[in-house]
């Protein structure tokens, strides 16, 4: 069931469990979010259709302004992986990344879930306080090392991937 927030009067936020046909809409988004990695359409359509009870979708005045991606790690039941995060221009400075990430943890699918983990470069400014502000907000620890290597992984093509671990305090994923 969609979960409905007013950020003001006349405003809402609606989010929710994307579905198939979310996925070109989310394939904008995430082209308008320079300088995220842009998917295939096809990609952004799986997720939806594939993983759609880890990821999340805001809405606002019918239009998307929010996207999430994540899934269980198969190979670490107890962690909850963020693969991208999208907030629109139009809607930053609202809070709205914590937000969808604390809406995503609290879903039944991540009961289990005692970790978020989830990549970022070392240049990418927005990520790293986003997932700080979170972490601190959970009371939760924040650790990261290098993880997929510029040259070993990437070619060279691509910027080393750190991987950020945060590991929620047994009351504080109690209290999300």
């Amino acid at each position: 069931m969609p979960q409905v927030e007013s950020i003001k009067k006349g405003s809402e936020l609606v989010f929710r469990k994307p579905e198939s046909e979310d996925g070109s809409e989310i394939w904008k988004l995430i082209r308008r979010c320079k300088p995220l990695d842009e998917n295939s359409m096809y990609c952004n359509l799986l997720q939806c259709d594939h993983f759609g009870d880890t990821c999340v979708l805001v809405e606002r005045e019918g239009e998307v302004v929010g996207w999430i991606s994540g899934y269980i790690a198969p190979s670490e039941p107890d962690t909850f992986f963020v693969w991208q995060v999208a907030v629109s221009p139009d809607a930053r400075g609202l809070g709205l990344g914590k937000r969808m990430l604390r809406h995503l943890i609290q879903r039944d699918v991540a009961e289990d879930c005692t970790k978020l983990k989830t990549t970022i470069t070392k240049s990418n400014e927005a990520s790293w306080a986003l997932f700080r502000s979170f972490a601190r907000s959970m009371g939760g620890e924040l650790t990261d090392e290098a993880h997929f290597h510029e040259e070993d992984h990437f070619d060279g093509h691509a910027s080393t991937e750190h991987m950020v671990t945060i590991t929620f305090p047994e009351e504080a994923r109690a209290a999300a």
